[in-house]
């Protein structure tokens, strides 16, 4: 919270037969003492992943301690769940704990994971019953995932649908059959990849799948500086949109593209002047079409060479040796 600081000047008005007053010895200005900076308060967590969900989540472990992988039982806005500990304990700064933290209720009992692994048989055929009222309906509507809370108190469906789908008395239908409360969730393609997951082009596990907790955003400009085939079917994921991974390396070939011309640049180089037809950023290389072999277009360092034009700007611009 901020504080506002009021500056009071006092004005004294003195008569005139007052005398000046002695001036007093000057005094040495004797700098104030700097405080060390404060630590940042820090609070004890363990890391808790649940299904269908990318992103860890911060509980208290109070006196309790784990392994990295145990299943625990914990309470969260959707009721009690069954987890697993994704990083043991730990601390973070206090501004990253949404309040209140709530604590790890208990590790997971034989009896625990029994019935986890019986709600995940009770999701099957809830799933195929799904699909039979949906297809009765004429519903455009994809079935993706069905999901049971740990205390069987609501059941989750997972759908993608093209428009906005009127599922009111689908609703209706699957309350009356499984006598619980019924959650019916719209999802994008996106989260239907991270659900039914996969492989991807490069033989592992969809990151989404695996790793990443949050979707970031991704754009063709990261395509082109890293010096891909724009064919969408070579950089889309099996969800259809941009791969996630283009991003891994953005910064990094931003700031390395900062050091080579770009495309279409007119430069000088040992063997004559020509035109920049390729860039490599990452090795700081540029190939250089020469007016006068325009058939053997040959690779130079970036330093090596001199920038006469930009490509980028199309303005003459001179350069010394980069």
């Amino acid at each position: 919270m901020n504080e506002l600081e009021l500056e009071q000047t006092a004005v004294a008005a003195e008569p005139a037969a007052t005398p000046a007053p002695t001036p007093a010895p000057e005094e040495k200005e004797t700098a104030a003492p700097t405080e060390p900076p404060k630590e940042k308060e820090t609070v004890e967590v363990v890391d808790v992943a649940f299904r269908n969900s990318g992103k860890n989540y911060f509980f208290a472990p109070g006196d309790l301690t784990f392994t990295l992988g145990e299943k625990v039982i914990v309470e969260t806005a959707r009721g009690i769940e069954l987890g697993r500990i994704a990083q043991t304990t730990h601390r973070v700064a206090s501004d990253r704990i949404s309040s209140p933290l709530k604590k790890v209720m208990r590790k997971a009992t034989p009896d625990d994971i029994e019935r986890s692994d019986r709600n995940r048989e009770l999701e099957v055929s809830a799933a195929e019953i799904a699909q039979q009222k949906i297809a009765a309906r004429k519903l455009e509507m994809n079935l993706v995932d069905v999901e049971y809370t740990f205390d069987n108190s609501k059941l989750i469906f997972y759908f993608t649908a093209e428009n906005r789908v009127d599922f009111r008395e689908l609703v209706k239908d699957l309350a009356a059959i499984f006598r619980t409360r019924i959650d019916l969730r719209q999802i994008g393609i996106r989260d239907e990849a991270r659900m039914v997951g996969g492989l991807g082009s490069c033989g592992r596990p969809f990151c989404c799948t695996s790793f990443l907790s949050d979707f970031a955003q991704v754009s063709i400009k990261m395509a082109k500086e890293q010096n891909f085939s724009l064919n969408s079917a070579k950089i889309s994921g099996a969800c259809g949109r941009l791969m996630c991974c283009l991003r891994y390396e953005h910064e990094s070939y931003e700031a390395a593209l900062k050091h080579v011309p770009p495309m279409g640049s007119y430069v000088e180089t040992q063997n004559g002047n020509g035109t920049v037809t390729e860039v490599r950023p990452l090795a700081e290389t540029v190939r250089v079409k020469l007016d006068e072999k325009p058939e053997a277009p040959k690779m130079y360092p970036a330093s090596e060479i001199k920038v006469l034009r930009s490509g980028k700007k199309g303005a003459p611009k001179e350069q010394g040796k980069q």
